[in-house]
């Protein structure tokens, strides 16, 4: 690994907090990922189960973590089983984790090969009555892939149909929801390494560079800074691809007097980190971007606000809104008549603001949070409003990292990464 492991500490908290949730006599299982084919024998780089990595801080392939509470012997309440390393693997791959490693790495003291696996798992389930599986409940999820985790729950149905059957994602939403001190710390380094690239780039833009140089600016900052790279795929998003929400094919020649919008960010321990910033390719705003790039700032700063102990997720979203419709009347993008003959499901706003302002981030860029619960201190969510023209060829989206206060506004992680209009063009005019 390339970053700096939290201490062994963290992770047995994790494990000691989704223990208590359990019913007695209660079994729960984590698989990590698979390592996924592309074609002939090439592979995706590997990424772990953000789950056991959570709950374990190990990040390899083939490895298994069981928690059992109630196991008669206490050997067995928390067990680890990693795949043994041979002298061909460490040839053509290098070593895998050592049993010592791995427990240094987890705090598990019982730590077995993967081959015991199956042995092991026999002999517990005669002493428990429950299995807790890991399915993939969250609000955003649409994979269709065969996962390990998948594959092995239908293993243990089929093996075992007597015993019943307990969810382990509704606990670990909780749980990853609301960050440690550890988890905040990463995402912070994230947030920095993001910068770094954000600040290189600056200078780097110009008209006609593409898209794609952008990208492997970043690219090269994330990597010097111990980061395995982007935090998820990508968008350099010039003149009017800047309308296009999820554009990811970064190809086009950057042309003076477009606008560049960058949804661009850096990992760093498997923490996300999420940004959004847009520039003049020129170095300079026009006068219209830089009044449509005022309002989507006034509604990133006054929806920031809005995040403390308490709000609902879904009430903020019609408070961004309020915001939002307040700006768009504004700057002329919407009048009064769009505002009297609007619906409830379709308000004026959303025209040309079409997505959400704010979502869950850390271990995955759209993390773990149940949206009808309030928000509580130590949650972070990105702030990320946007306005998107298409009959004027750009579009503008802002995007900050904050962390839930308990009293007070939240922190903003990203607050030292420039935003204002005066400081960008300045740092692009050096």
């Amino acid at each position: 690994m390339r970053y700096e492991p939290i201490p062994d500490k963290f992770y047995q908290k994790n494990r000691v907090q989704f223990a208590k949730e359990l019913k007695p006599r209660s079994l729960a299982v984590f698989n990590s990922n698979d390592i996924y084919p592309i074609s002939a024998d090439s592979v995706f780089p590997f990424e772990q189960h953000r789950d056991i990595f959570y709950l374990s801080g190990i990040d390899q392939e083939e490895s298994i973590l069981i928690l059992f509470p109630d196991a008669i012997e206490n050997i067995h309440q928390e067990i680890l089983f990693i795949k043994e390393t041979n002298e061909h693997i460490a040839t053509w791959e290098g070593s895998k984790l050592t049993k010592k490693q791995a427990s240094k790495l987890s705090g598990i003291k019982t730590v077995y090969w993967l081959s015991d696996f199956k042995k092991i798992f026999q002999d517990l389930s005669c002493q428990c009555d429950r299995f807790y599986f890991n399915t993939n409940e969250h609000y955003r999820q649409s994979v269709e892939t065969q996962t390990r985790e998948d594959r092995f729950i239908k293993w243990c149905k089929n093996n075992y149909p007597a015993h019943n059957v307990g969810k382990s994602n509704p606990i670990l939403q909780k749980l990853r929801s609301v960050k440690a001190t550890e988890e905040i710390n990463q995402i912070q380094r994230a947030c920095d390494i993001t910068e770094k690239g954000f600040r290189r780039v600056l200078s780097f833009i110009k008209p006609g560079v593409w898209e794609y140089e952008i990208e492997a600016e970043f690219a090269h900052e994330f990597l010097r800074n111990r980061s395995k790279g982007f935090a998820y795929s990508p968008i350099i998003a010039s003149g009017s691809n800047s309308n296009v929400l999820h554009y990811t094919e970064n190809n086009k020649k950057c042309l003076e007097g477009d606008l560049v919008l960058m949804d661009i960010a850096g990992e760093y321990g498997n923490y996300s980190s999420d940004m959004s910033r847009t520039v003049p390719v020129s170095g300079r705003f026009t006068p219209r971007q830089k009044e449509v790039y005022k309002s989507v700032l006034n509604v990133k700063k006054e929806a920031s606000k809005l995040l403390i102990p308490g709000t609902i997720w879904k009430e903020f979203h019609v408070e961004v809104g309020k915001l939002m419709t307040s700006e768009l009347l504004k700057i002329g993008l919407l009048d009064k008549a769009d505002i009297q003959n609007q619906n409830f499901d379709k308000p004026a706003y959303k025209k040309y603001f079409m997505h959400g302002t704010s979502h869950h981030m850390g271990l995955n860029t759209h993390d773990y949070g149940l949206l009808h619960l309030p928000m509580e201190a130590n949650m972070v969510f990105t702030v990320e409003p946007g306005i998107y023209i298409p009959e004027e060829g750009f579009g503008i989206r802002l995007e900050d990292d904050v962390v839930i206060q308990s009293e007070g506004p939240p922190h903003n992680l990203m607050g030292t990464i420039p935003i204002e209009i005066e400081e960008i063009e300045t740092l692009m005019n050096k």
